[in-house]
């Protein structure tokens, strides 16, 4: 995988050779320029500076050589304010003039991290980004290892499927496992039929690369906690073949398995103390003689039917499978990501996950932790009367609503039906990419939510009772 470049120093040895940069909220900016020296205050008027969020001034010294950097930062969530800086700043060594509150720093070392982030596994990176040196209140090693979960997901993303198939993600897994010293199995092929995932065979078997379902374990005390990401490395939409323009980004349909495998990555370098599985059915959705076909009926590992209406709502069929694995150990916690539907984006736009839960409690964790973090969530409701558009006459459900509404809603109905009412489960409809380019977010694929139920995760475990497996 292409490696991030953070960039930071790792020390405080740049620090006294360093430009400073002193980041003020728009607030307190007209106090800061009403105290500068005459001449600094003509060169911010020259320059044509507006004090917006994420804007900057370079201020020359009396030598002309750069001397400082005023950033204008918003109050409320300052970490995209510094993620401009890295590619937007001369090359060279920067530091925090004053001493920020440890929140505001820790959100402008991040920044400064995804902001550092490029993706360079086919092209080189046009330039080398501007380092920061660590701020003395910030725990680097956490800030570290939530931008280095956050580069796994987008690099993943990012790899096309003649590099990311089955076989590579299932790859990408036993090397985060072996990172961390995890277990990682992987089911091939027939072998799925074998162990019943009879619909993640189904959906996968026309492919060249085999279809497989990826198992991930770590952790031995503690809360059970399963991931679930759904793994369509490349979506055609089988039989029912996407047109062009909807097949293009289809790369990403991976994009829920690279966001459980970030998170395993930084609750494992957290070292958080649970119980961790992780589940990803990785297939390819592809045409062949042996596709399955619309109207076929499949088996279900929980022993359900499922008749297919559409041969497109394919990331359904694979996640069912892996959440009745998934319930059956009953765990404390089971959460799934997956670029599911169209009908979330339409309801809330590509920047937006949608939040499915059928725990109130756990839905408030998570919306609170997404607002506290800057990671937006927005729950959607599990209406349970929609469901009714999911029958069939001759199976017990079909994997789409013959309704063209509530989409989103419809498609985390059908997978409610994989899970025990018992168990806490929350499900995420994901874009997983960003059409287009704003700091600290470059197009292209993009953890969301990520941090936020991270945060979750780890308030959960603070209150559980300590449980050994």
């Amino acid at each position: 995988m292409a490696s991030t470049a953070f960039l930071l120093a790792d020390d405080h040895s740049d620090a006294a050779g360093a430009v400073p940069i002193t980041a003020l909220a728009r607030d307190a900016y007209d106090g800061w320029l009403k105290a500068q020296p005459a001449a600094r205050r003509a060169w911010v008027a020259a320059s044509g500076f507006r004090a917006q969020p994420g804007a900057y001034c370079l201020l020359p010294g009396d030598d002309g050589a750069l001397a400082e950097v005023m950033l204008v930062i918003d109050a409320d969530e300052p970490l995209w304010s510094f993620a401009g800086l890295p590619t937007g700043l001369p090359a060279g060594v920067y530091r925090l003039e004053q001493g920020l509150r440890q929140g505001v720093a820790t959100r402008a070392a991040l920044g400064w991290c995804l902001g550092s982030y490029s993706f360079t596994r086919y092209k080189e990176r046009a330039r080398e980004p501007a380092r920061l040196v660590w701020p003395k209140s910030v725990d680097a090693a956490q800030v570290g290892n939530t931008a280095e979960a956050i580069a796994l997901v987008r690099d993943l993303i990012n790899t096309p499927a003649n590099d990311m198939g089955p076989t590579q993600l299932a790859e990408a897994a036993k090397a985060l496992a072996k990172q961390h010293r995890a277990k990682c199995t992987v089911i091939v092929g027939d072998a799925l039929l074998k162990r019943n995932y009879p619909a993640v065979h189904a959906v996968g078997r026309a492919a060249a690369d085999e279809p497989r379902l990826i198992d991930l374990r770590w952790g031995s005390r503690g809360p059970k906690v399963t991931l679930v990401g759904k793994g369509v490395c490349f979506d055609s939409g089988g039989l029912d073949l996407k047109p062009s323009a909807g097949m293009k980004l289809m790369k990403k349909d991976m994009g829920g398995a690279a966001h459980v495998l970030g998170l395993a990555s930084l609750i494992m370098a957290e070292k958080l103390p649970l119980q961790l599985r992780v589940l990803v059915p990785a297939v390819e959705n592809a045409v062949s003689g042996n596709a399955f076909r619309p109207l076929d009926v499949l088996q279900t590992r929980k022993g359900l039917t499922v008749e297919v209406g559409n041969t497109d709502a394919e990331g359904r069929l694979i996640l069912c499978d892996a959440l009745a694995e998934a319930d059956s150990e009953k765990p404390d916690l089971l959460i799934d990501f997956a670029t599911l539907t169209g009908a979330a984006r339409v309801a809330l736009g590509p920047e937006l996950p949608a939040m499915f839960c059928n725990d109130d409690k756990l839905a408030g964790v998570l919306l609170r932790h997404g607002a506290a973090e800057g990671d937006p969530l927005w729950r959607l409701p599990l209406h349970k009367p929609y469901g009714q558009g999911l029958d069939s006459k001759v199976a017990d459900l079909n994997n789409i609503s013959g309704s063209p509404y509530a989409g989103a809603i419809v498609a985390a109905l059908f997978l409610e039906r994989f899970v025990s009412p018992g168990t806490r489960w929350a499900h995420f409809d994901i874009m997983a990419w960003n059409v287009a380019s704003r700091p600290g977010r470059p197009e292209g694929g993009e953890a969301m939510g990520l941090r936020a139920v991270y945060a979750a995760i780890a308030e959960l475990i603070r209150r559980s009772p300590a449980k050994k497996g």
